[in-house]
């Protein structure tokens, strides 16, 4: 009772002093109740302040009740120092903006919440950046930077964020503002301070500031005299513990002109660990260490094409040089590779294959999550730090430390600067102790070698209790002092550093119960939704603009820039459902209605997310425990059951004429489309006249074989047999698309066989979680494509998410049948089959048709892109010579998701980000090339577009005289 006393008291303190959001919800605590790390500590209230007089009101409030407060930026904290049990200040959202670029002097000023992407981005047209990169720059803030004092793979050549700081702008737990810089008089802000380090001169230089990569505890060492007694670096690191920051003048520093990135392979890690010394005379840019079982799980989850080449070795370092010019950097390149001790080479100058291998090195927080053999790792020894010398014996000896307490992970990080990041799958689901046991030995370990606990995420909760372990009682009590000085009364993100919680209490994991698996099976998280939503660590990939990259990810974040709708956040709610004590309602809890509903289910989170999070799935298995056997919303019986709709409407002839006659009149429509739970701003769709089905009965049987089983061997010998599936959008909606894919098959040489039984997916009945429903559908498809697929017939899908269905879920629904797999196995995307080598790919008599004369703008399909990848679209295309711009991000209609109520200006926002302008800023005449049916009807509703599908593209450009049959 006191305690919802003395919140409501500081929420109306808040909401009277604060312009911003004040948002108490239990669904928006939830979301903020972890960062990336192990731990799990809710906060009372989230504050979004609009700008520093905002926060400084937050401030008040917070200290006059006594309530503690946490800074957060993007969340990626891996050490837990981003959460707190108080106050949480947001900065990303409104905070977050260069405020002054001077070019002469290389420097900047920013805001807290300024994404480190937004910096580089206004730096780089006068040729400069900030210096240290982690590798979440496309979505971390400077503020957090600051406060972690945060490295990046470039810090062997530009130093950490405490080197790039110039001055702070700062407000202490007192609540005296001031700014911190460095010189003369730099330490008199704070009262006592210069007195305290003149007491401790010896202590601070002994111990403090020993190598680059001692981030742990506070570091100190700027303020001696000899080091520029520089407060404003003194402050970086320090976690929000003794500081909140409102704004800092950063230094930049000239961009590489012609980097050059070498690969150089070695037996395991340890080997080439012992390489980086001699490798750091040549001055590179960047020496990172990267696993091989790591890119073995990129080539897994992101098909082989992901990676470039790599010479040969169980671990690789990639070194990056510089220079003025490309034949310079290659120069240095070739010099640093003729002393490395290793034979296996490779040079990348600039381009998609060095920009391919700097993605894996990024990814590898979430790459790292799994180990090889597919277990969930988790950080806390994530980034110790031994000065480089050493790094090599220390890999040896943390090895061996991992086999004596059984666990595993996959070592990569900045070997150049000692540097490891290592996530383990410790056994957290039932209690902490493992993770105490480990750590404790580990921290002995990095002690022993004069190194860091911290290389450059801070301590935060998960290793500030270790700090004596590495420092003596002397030191720690010095840092207690510091603290004491700016914040007497412990309300800045208290239980780090200083007074710190124990490493193994808040821990998230073992709090959640097992919700086990109903709809989906989970077979790779080990029949479990809850270790399926704990896939998500929080690395906050969605909340970044991925499209440059060519991602997809995360397109209502993009809309909305609300963490609610990340994939991270949602995970985060669904973790706390697990979890039962925060969100207590269940399946049908308001926090996971609202933080599901604007999932447009597009599954780019299957793939784009590093860790692998399918927050498409678990839309569906929430739903389907939602609904199971209740009455469900009416958009779910009118969207989920389309496929029967239009079956109705198309079986008798002269009826969708009647139906699409009906529909054009609009009161009309806006009255059907409301009755059906959709936006009356929507059109309905136009059914087929005749169905693609009901035209290869009647008037298509020189062309295809409709048929129930596989032809016979005689008749398939004359011409390869492929089975075109034409799922229920191709058959009744777009039945041009599949007579298009029959003209472009016949041509390339294959008999093509139409089934002559309907074979839904049943796409729409799990994107509305009827999971039941799903896998009768999919049982009766088993029944019809299963006997062409055992026979070695490749199976031809159109429509990008019913192809999908196929290739992913259809074996995570039915995960018993082994028709599943091989069903799974025969299934092609038009462009796939086009493509593949012999013995399915076309013969050599058929080439490409020329495309020379078509300029294109192409959506693809979000599930193409997710599953099936769009890569050998792209490569048919180039092949053909066609000229287009390819969009990354998703249409906004996503099947069922635009049509619904509630939906529509989501869906529309969406749009804008990618689709809506480029087909605004087309030229006359380019095509729109898009597969998906709800790319092709999102285009027309928004802008008045038509667009066609790749089968309608190549048919265009066929040659006019029929192939002859082999």
């Amino acid at each position: 009772m006191a305690t919802a006393t003395a919140t409501d008291a500081l929420v109306a303190g808040l909401r009277s002093a604060v312009r911003g959001e004040i948002d108490d919800s239990t669904r928006r605590r939830a979301e903020f109740s972890t960062d990336a790390s192990n731990y799990r500590v809710v906060p009372r209230v989230v504050v979004f302040p609009h700008d520093e007089d905002d926060a400084l009101a937050a401030l008040s409030v917070a200290r006059e009740l006594g309530i503690p407060v946490t800074s957060r930026g993007a969340g990626t904290s891996v050490a837990g120092n981003a959460i707190g049990p108080g106050v949480v200040l947001d900065w990303s959202r409104h905070v977050n903006r260069v405020l002054e670029l001077d070019r002469e002097a290389r420097t900047a000023r920013i805001q807290p919440g300024t994404i480190m992407a937004t910096l580089q981005r206004e730096a780089a047209p006068h040729g400069l950046r900030f210096g240290p990169d982690p590798s979440t720059w496309t979505r971390a803030t400077l503020g957090g930077m600051i406060g972690n004092n945060a490295c990046g793979p470039h810090a062997v050549a530009y130093g950490r964020t405490s080197d790039n700081v110039i001055s702070l702008d700062v407000v202490d737990g007192t609540g005296r503002r001031f700014t911190a810089g460095a010189g003369a008089g730099a330490l008199d802000v704070v009262a006592g301070l210069d007195a305290l380090v003149r007491a401790n001169l010896s202590t601070i230089r002994t111990e403090l500031g020993r190598f680059g990569r001692q981030v742990s505890g506070y570091s100190l060492e700027h303020l001696l005299p000899e080091r520029g007694t520089d407060l404003a670096k003194a402050l970086v690191g320090t976690e929000g513990t003794v500081v909140t920051v409102l704004g800092a003048t950063v230094r930049l520093v000239p961009m590489a002109a012609q980097p050059v990135l070498v690969v150089l392979g070695y037996p395991d890690m340890a080997v080439a660990a012992d390489d980086v010394p001699a490798l750091l005379a040549h001055a590179p840019l960047a020496i990172e260490g990267m696993d091989a079982r790591l890119v073995d799980v990129v080539r897994r989850v992101r098909g082989a094409a992901a990676v470039p080449d790599l010479p040969e070795g169980g671990g690789w370092l990639f070194v990056e040089v510089g220079g003025e010019t490309l034949d310079e950097a290659l120069s240095t390149a070739r010099a640093l590779a003729a002393d490395a001790a290793t034979d296996a080479v490779g040079l990348f100058p600039p381009g998609p294959e060095a920009t391919a291998m700097w993605r894996i090195r990024a990814d590898g927080a979430g790459l790292g999550g799994r180990t090889a053999s597919g277990a969930q790792a988790w950080p806390g020894f994530e980034d110790s730090a031994v000065p480089p010398e050493h790094l090599g014996t220390y890999l040896r000896e943390l090895s061996a430390l991992m086999q004596r307490h059984d666990v595993d992970g996959m070592a990569y990080g900045h070997f150049g600067d000692g540097c490891v990041h290592l996530r383990l799958d410790m056994p957290l689901e039932d209690s902490g102790a493992p993770l105490r046991s480990f750590m404790e030995d580990a921290a002995a370990l990095v002690a022993s070698h004069g190194g860091s606990l911290s290389g450059e995420h801070g301590d935060g909760r998960a290793r500030s209790e270790l700090l004596p372990v590495m420092y003596s009682q002397d030191v720690i009590g010095l840092f207690e002092q510091f603290k004491a000085l700016l914040d007497p009364k412990d309300l800045l993100n208290p239980g780090v550093l200083v007074r710190p919680r124990p490493i193994d209490a808040d821990l998230r994991r073992p709090a959640a119960h097992r919700l086990g698996a109903v709809g989906f099976s989970f077979a790779h998280d080990d029949g479990d939704l809850t270790t399926a939503v704990h896939r998500c660590v929080g690395v906050g990939k969605c909340r970044a603009d991925n499209t440059a990259a060519g991602d997809f990810m995360c397109p209502s974040y993009q809309a909305t820039h609300d963490e609610k709708d990340t994939t991270r956040g949602r995970a985060r709610v669904l973790q706390e459902l697990a979890n039962g004590r925060l969100v207590s309602r269940g399946w049908s809890a308001p926090e996971v209605r609202e933080s599901l509903d604007l999932c447009l289910a597009c599954k780019a989170c299957s793939s784009d997310c590093p860790a692998g999070v399918d927050m498409a799935q678990y839309k569906s298995e929430v739903l389907h425990r939602t609904y199971r056997h209740r009455l469900r919303p009416v958009s779910h019986y009118v969207l989920g059951w389309l496929p029967r709709w239009t079956r109705l409407v198309t079986t008798v002839p002269g009826v969708s004429s009647l139906v699409n006659a009906a529909l054009r009149i609009r009161p009309l429509a806006r009255t059907v489309l409301r009755a059906g739970g959709m936006d009356p701003r929507r059109q309905m769709v136009t059914f087929a006249d005749r169905p693609f089905r009901a035209w290869a009965r009647a008037e298509g049987r020189d062309q295809v074989v409709v048929a129930g089983t596989p032809p016979p061997a005689e008749r398939a010998a004359r011409r390869p047999p492929v089975l075109l599936w034409t799922d229920s959008f191709s058959d009744s909606l777009a039945p041009d698309v599949p007579r298009a894919a029959v003209a472009v098959l016949r041509a390339a040489g294959y008999e093509v066989i139409v089934p002559d039984h309907d074979a839904c997916c049943g796409l729409t009945w799990i994107t509305t979680g009827q999971l039941d429903g799903a896998k009768d559908r999919l049982r009766h498809l088993l029944g019809v494509l299963a006997p062409f697929a055992v026979n070695g017939i490749p199976i031809v899908g159109l429509e990008p998410s019913c192809t999908a269905v196929l290739r992913s879920d259809l074996q995570d629904l039915l995960p018993d049948d082994p028709r599943a797999a091989a069903v799974a196995r025969s299934t092609h995307t038009l462009a796939e089959l086009l493509t593949a080598p012999a013995p399915i790919g076309p013969g050599d008599r058929w080439t490409v048709p020329d495309l020379s004369d078509v300029t294109a703008v192409v959506q693809p399909h979000c599930h193409h892109h997710a599953v099936m990848t769009w890569t050998a679209d792209r490569t048919l295309l180039r092949d053909a010579g066609a000229q287009f711009s390819e969009l990354a991000g998703c249409c906004g209609l996503a099947g069922n998701f635009g049509m619904e109520a509630g939906h529509y200006d989501v869906s529309v926002a969406v749009a804008e980000h990618a689709l809506l302008p480029a087909l605004r800023a087309a030229a006359p005449g380019d095509v729109y090339l898009a597969d998906g049916f709800s790319c092709r009807t999102q285009a027309d509703h928004l802008a008045g577009v038509q667009g066609v599908h790749l089968a309608q593209l190549l048919a265009s450009h066929l040659p006019t005289s029929a192939p002859a049959d082999a």
